[in-house]
């Protein structure tokens, strides 16, 4: 049975949070967000193309973008598409490798080398000089979201 999705305006509202899970992997809502929005022509600002924060997910599975963005574009709902992914993997992997790297995921810091820590530092700057709570990647995409479309750091 295949549930026809809404296209998803990033124009209007950000994509779901990375911290999101669907099947225990953490930025998957986001990713098919992003695709659906793609599909619509609503992407906006945002980016789907198997690079950024997303390689990390098509890394891990062994997906393709371009694959994910055809089955989306089917229109199918999450549940669906959560199907496809773990038809489709290259890597199939256990529910606690997912549970692991999602984990990972979701405490990543930027703390490989000294030019990441200034990239990073300097996109927190871009929305508050003072927050000291911003330390991973997850919390600057979610506050990148929410001073974007109006809040305030």
């Amino acid at each position: 049975m295949t549930t026809t999705h809404s296209p998803i305006d990033l124009t209007q509202r950000p994509p779901r949070s990375p911290r999101l899970k669907l099947g225990g992997f953490v930025f998957l809502p986001r990713l098919l967000d992003k695709a659906r929005a793609a599909h619509a022509d609503k992407l906006g600002e945002y980016r789907f193309n198997g690079r950024g924060m997303d390689r990390h997910f098509f890394n891990f599975t062994g997906l393709d973008h371009e694959a994910l963005r055809a089955e989306v574009a089917k229109g199918g709902g999450d549940g669906e598409l959560l199907a496809w992914v773990h038809a489709h993997s290259k890597h199939a992997r256990t529910p606690w490798e997912i549970m692991s790297w999602s984990e990972y995921m979701t405490h990543r810091t930027p703390d490989s080398d000294a030019e990441t820590l200034a990239d990073f530092a300097a996109h927190v700057a871009e929305f508050s000089k003072t927050r000291e709570d911003i330390s991973t990647w997850f919390d600057l995409i979610d506050l990148d979201d929410h001073c974007t479309f109006g809040g305030l750091a």
